[in-house]
Formats: structure tokens, C-alpha cells, sequence
């Protein structure tokens, strides 16, 4: 096994011991110099390290071949009983009556009351104790020692070598080995960096921002400000300014394109004057494409389906240049083979987890491999984006015209990708009895709202009470028959009528009113109110994100799993938000104990699908991949572009 490094002794250990040595309360002084060690209430870890800090403390001394400096610094002053407070001459001279005696004489006297005091001008003092004289060659010790041996940290050190052993190993074991590694990942991941290391929490996460503000010009290494406040509270800027905008691994947004590669000149553009666009070269190109793709050219949201294409145009457009050396208009049919073969194979630099943002210094275009379904959904966007530019005048050839596809197995829709009836109603369980807080509140709103109406995660997180609307069942006014319609805006601009439970309105209802709004969710003063929202926000309540959303429920469905048999288990960790859309579809087709089962054609236009025989492939299914439009596979889009995006 491994020996970990040694810890090493910095100046806040030296300014603790000597504020110790001079009498300052223990506890105050924990909180100034040592908060990385733990908390103060914990005594025992405060001896432990004062034991440990001692120690060193000696064992450098021994090594400087100062025996003597390492006994005086073990020694603990408490055992030296402090000299009796003397009184002053004035006090002495006033208790024994001798105002009116000169002072020669009141002096005389003291000396006398007071042999070892010793006569000074004005009053007298006592000669330092046995205890005040170890304290002060403890800290003449202290101040050769630190000027001796305390260190500065460095970006290369192990986090084993400046935080207790304790964080040190929890760090390590999420594979944050050193200080610059350490920085690293909180300034990818943001504030809550912390959530994907097990055994830290946010006040011990603060200690470390602590310590590392602390020792910043010293490392270094800057944790950048939107590491420090919720990602809420962030502005654009400041995430915008995290990674800065070059010709490397950044998103498309910020990818900057060489001036010979640029496409400009690319070597199958048409004539300019032949050209629809207005690009002038071939990122603006793809801006083009993929407005051309949404409601508007003016549009700042993307929609899911341009989430999907920027992915790929932007996977492209970074394989070309950086990987191909060429531009994105220079690309023959042969480099469209070679990148049908990289993305099969991407190298490990390419790769990285999808939760890093788009801001994030871990973002990268692909996750690793894509999947045969995956790779065909690539290739025919990539075939309809040259198709686009070939069709508007602005580029010759389109390269992926003569790429094969790969072959498609008609799979039923929600096939292995689903909740049976058993197993929502064990997390609908757990969800009544889940912590009874605004974030626990939110999160069964959430579950709940999914199942019952089958929304799209994209759909779900962009609700506004304003969506909602009575609709009178019986035709008597919005009394006991009154139910709930949402307005959704789906896939392709369509909008859909969805119906929602009362129950769940009255739930939103009373979450409304706990916060200080209007109990009735359709009132004016409600409209722009997310459905999900963030109450907990200062100035007004937020949407909660779709990767926040997301992870929330995977991370639930986890713990939901517990206990179970492994194979069930396993099927409620692989569960994520669109397996509730699957189950939604697939139950209300079946039927289930007191619901009757529902026409298609009705489930159809609930979840949104363009063909019935979409909706028709959950009848035929045991449990399922995303939707897909005919003659297309599954897209990882439905998968994993809610956080890439």
C-alpha cells in the first residue's frame, strides 16, 4: 500500500500555536488560522492536531540538532502555575494606609510586603513567572521554527500534504490528487463541485474555498468567482468568462476559426454570388442551419431539436479543424468516412462527462463511442445540414451523401426503458414520504407532473402557471367538475391540449400560498410563476434547470433502488426523466387498477407524437428507447442534451 506523502506545516499552524501559547481562547483561535481541520466543537480533532503540530514542531528542531528546542516546545505552559497578580504601589500604599508617606517610603514598604518584587518608577513589577518565561521562549522557538521550515503550498503538492488526512482521503478517492487538480474540478463544476464527492459536504467545502482563497497568490491558482455563488445567482458573463473563446475543445459558441480554415476559401464553396446566406464563412454557415431550424432567426433559446444539430455541426466543425486540419467546406467524401470512423472511435481528450456544462473547462463534444443508433442519428443530420448549405447556394457537394448508415432494428418504443406499474407505484410511495422541504416538495411535484402527463423534460422545466386552464367537464360552471388542461408548445412548434390531475393543481396551489402568492394557480398575479419553481431564490422564484431536474431524479431513483433485488435495482438506477414519459404512454394504454385504458389516438396527442404509430409501438412493448420520427434511430439527444445544451 502506498505511503501517503507527509503533511507539512504552514504559517497558519505556527500564528495558531502561538496565539495558544499566549493565553488566546482555543476556539477563537481554531476558527481564525485552522477551520480546515474540522470543526471547532470537535475536541477531539483539535487535540489530535495540537498533538500533531507539536510533534513536527519537535521533530524539525531534533532535526536541526536542537534537542534542547524540541523539550522547550513540548512543554505545555498550563503546568506552570502563573505568578500572583502584584498590587500596584498606588493600591499597596492605599490598603496599608500610607497615602501621606513619601513615596521612598511606600516603596520600602512594598519591597518588604513583596520580596520579589522589584521597585520601578512609579510602581512595581513581578519578575516573570516560572510559566511566563516558557511562553516566551516557546514563541522566540516558534518564530525560528516557522522561519525555518513552515512551507508554501504548491499547485503539484498532494491535497494529503496541506488538508487533514481525513478531507485528504475523501478528496482522493474521488481522484482529486492535488491542489492544481483540486482547483481544476471546482472551477468545471461550479459550487456545488462538492456534490460528487462523497463524504464532503457544503460547510466543509467552504473550508476549503477558505484555505485556498487564503494561499492564492502564493499557488498560484484562482478559483474563479462563479465557483463561489449558486449557479442561480451567476450571470452569463461570469459563466461566459470561464472558458475563453480559441481555436481548441470549447463549444461552438465560442470557437474561434483559424484564418486559413475559416472556409472562406473552402475548396467546394460555391460562387458567392450564388449564395442565400448571409455567411461569410462557415461557423456563420451553421448559425444559418440552425436557425433555420427554430421558430426564428432572432431566437436567443435554443430548442431541443437545434440542441440536437448544433451538437453535431459542432462535433464536425471541431473534427475538421483541429483533427483534419482542413475547413469545414473543404470536406471530401473520404473525410466523411474517416469522421464516421472517429466518431466509433473518438480518443480519450474528446471524451468527458455529459453533466459539465457548456461554461465548463470539462465540457467536451462526445461522451466516448457513440452507439450504432447514435451514429446513424449523426450521419443524417450531417447529411441534412450539407444538404441545406448545397440547397442555399453556399457550398458544392454535400460529403455524407454516400456515407452508409448504419442498420436500424425496429425496436418497440419504451422497450426496456420504462417503469412497470409495481415500480411507480414503489417510487410514488417514497415520494409521499419524502423530506417534507421546498427541494423535497419540488421534487415530487416533479415526478408527479411527468408521470401523470408524459411532458417531454424540456417541456416540464419551461411550464408557467400561466399554462394551465380550467376546463369545465360538465358544462355547469367551474365547480365540482372542473378540470385542468396545460398548453404545451412540443417538438416541431406543435401545441398540444394535456390534461392534468386536480390534484396535482391543488398540490401547486398550496405550494404557492406557503410562499406568499395566490392560492388560485390561474390568477393573473400567477402567469409567469414556473411550475417548478425555485422558491428558495432572493429575488423572485426560478425555473429549476433541466440538468438540475434531471440529476435530482437519478439521483432519487438510486436511492429508490435500495434494497431491492439486483436486477429490479439496476433497472431503477439506469431510470431517468424520460423513462416517466415511457411509463406515462405505456400505463395509460394498458389500464390499470380504476383507470380504464385510454384510446390511442387520446395518448397520442397528450404526449405529442406525429404518427399514431409511434404511440401504437408502446402497446407492443414490455418496457423503452427515445421516440424516433420514421425511418430515423433513436437520438441521444432525448438522452443527454438537456445538460450538454
Amino acid at each position: 500500500m502506498k505511503k501517503p506523502p507527509p503533511r507539512k506545516l504552514h504559517r497558519g499552524h505556527f500564528a495558531f500555536m502561538r496565539a495558544l501559547a499566549q493565553g488566546v481562547d482555543e476556539r477563537a483561535s481554531w476558527e481564525r488560522y485552522l477551520r480546515l481541520e474540522g470543526e471547532h466543537v470537535d475536541l477531539r480533532t483539535v487535540r489530535r492536531t495540537i498533538a500533531w503540530i507539536r510533534d513536527a514542531f519537535a521533530a524539525a528542531a531534533r532535526r536541526e540538532h536542537k534537542p534542547g528546542t524540541a523539550r522547550l516546545i513540548l512543554l505545555d505552559p498550563e503546568r506552570f502555575s502563573a505568578a500572583p497578580a502584584l498590587p500596584s504601589l498606588a493600591e499597596f500604599a492605599a490598603a496599608r494606609g500610607l497615602e501621606d508617606f513619601s513615596e521612598a517610603e511606600q516603596v520600602e514598604a512594598y519591597q518588604a510586603a513583596y520580596p520579589q518584587a522589584r521597585a520601578g518608577q512609579g510602581g512595581a513589577s513581578a519578575q516573570p513567572s516560572r510559566r511566563a518565561r516558557v511562553i516566551a521562549r516557546q514563541l522566540e522557538a516558534l518564530r525560528w521554527l516557522e522561519n525555518l521550515v513552515a512551507q508554501n503550498p504548491r499547485p503539484g503538492d498532494s491535497v494529503a500534504a496541506w488538508l487533514h488526512p481525513a478531507l485528504a482521503e475523501r478528496l482522493e478517492r474521488a481522484g482529486i490528487a492535488t491542489l492544481e487538480a483540486l482547483v481544476e474540478r471546482i472551477n468545471a463544476r461550479g459550487a456545488r463541485w462538492w456534490v460528487q464527492v462523497p463524504g464532503v459536504g457544503e460547510r466543509k467545502a467552504a473550508r476549503i474555498l477558505d484555505w485556498l482563497h487564503a494561499n492564492e497568490q502564493v499557488l498560484g491558482l484562482r478559483v474563479g468567482p462563479h465557483a463561489v455563488q449558486p449557479r442561480a445567482q451567476a450571470s452569463a458573463e461570469v459563466l461566459a468568462a470561464v472558458v475563453p473563446a480559441a481555436t481548441a475543445l470549447v463549444p461552438y459558441e465560442k470557437f474561434v476559426l483559424p484564418a486559413g480554415l475559416d472556409g472562406r476559401a473552402g475548396c467546394f464553396r460555391a460562387p458567392t454570388a450564388a449564395c442565400r446566406l448571409r455567411a461569410a464563412n462557415d461557423h456563420e454557415a451553421i448559425g444559418a442551419w440552425l436557425a433555420a431550424k427554430g421558430k426564428g432567426a432572432g431566437t436567443a433559446v435554443l430548442s431541443a431539436t437545434q440542441r440536437s444539430y448544433r451538437r453535431e455541426a459542432e462535433r464536425l466543425l471541431l473534427w475538421a479543424v483541429l483533427e483534419r486540419g482542413k475547413a469545414l467546406s473543404s470536406l471530401t467524401p473520404e473525410d466523411a468516412f474517416a469522421y464516421r470512423a472517429f466518431l466509433a472511435n473518438p480518443p480519450p481528450a474528446w471524451c468527458g462527462p455529459r453533466h459539465h456544462q457548456r461554461w465548463s473547462s470539462g465540457w467536451r463534444p462526445l461522451e466516448g463511442a457513440l452507439t450504432p443508433v447514435a451514429l446513424r442519428q449523426s450521419l443524417v443530420i450531417l447529411r441534412s445540414l450539407f444538404e441545406f448549405l448545397v440547397s442555399h447556394g453556399y457550398a458544392l457537394a454535400n460529403p455524407f451523401a454516400q456515407v452508409a448508415l448504419p442498420a436500424q432494428r425496429p425496436v418497440p418504443l419504451g422497450a426496456r426503458r420504462m417503469l412497470s406499474i409495481a415500480q411507480w407505484d414503489r417510487v410514488d410511495d417514497m415520494l409521499s414520504r419524502h423530506a417534507d422541504t421546498q427541494p423535497g416538495r419540488r421534487l415530487r411535484r416533479a415526478m408527479r407532473w411527468l408521470y401523470a402527463t408524459g411532458l417531454r423534460l424540456a417541456e416540464v422545466t419551461a411550464l408557467r402557471c400561466g399554462d394551465l386552464a380550467r376546463v369545465d367537464a360538465a358544462g355547469h360552471g367551474a365547480e365540482a367538475g372542473s378540470r385542468w388542461q396545460l398548453a404545451v408548445a412540443g417538438k416541431g412548434a406543435r401545441r398540444r391540449q394535456v390534461p392534468v390531475p386536480a390534484e396535482l393543481v391543488e398540490e401547486l396551489g398550496a405550494e404557492l400560498a406557503r410562499h406568499g402568492l395566490d392560492r388560485e394557480v390561474d390568477a393573473a398575479s400567477n402567469r409567469e410563476i414556473p411550475v417548478l419553481a425555485r422558491f428558495d431564490a432572493e429575488l423572485r422564484p426560478l425555473s429549476w434547470s433541466a440538468s438540475g431536474l434531471y440529476q435530482a431524479i437519478k439521483a432519487f431513483l438510486a436511492r429508490a433502488a435500495e434494497g431491492l433485488e439486483e436486477s429490479e435495482a439496476q433497472q431503477l438506477r439506469k431510470a431517468s426523466t424520460h423513462w416517466l414519459r415511457h411509463s406515462c404512454g405505456a400505463h395509460a394504454l394498458q389500464g390499470r387498477d380504476g383507470q380504464p385504458a385510454l384510446p390511442l389516438k387520446v395518448v397520442q396527442a397528450q404526449l405529442g407524437h406525429a404518427f399514431a404509430g409511434t404511440t401504437s409501438m408502446y402497446l407492443r412493448a414490455g418496457a423503452g428507447p427515445a421516440e424516433q420520427p420514421p425511418g430515423q434511430g433513436a437520438s441521444s439527444g432525448e438522452r443527454g442534451e438537456h445538460v450538454r445544451g
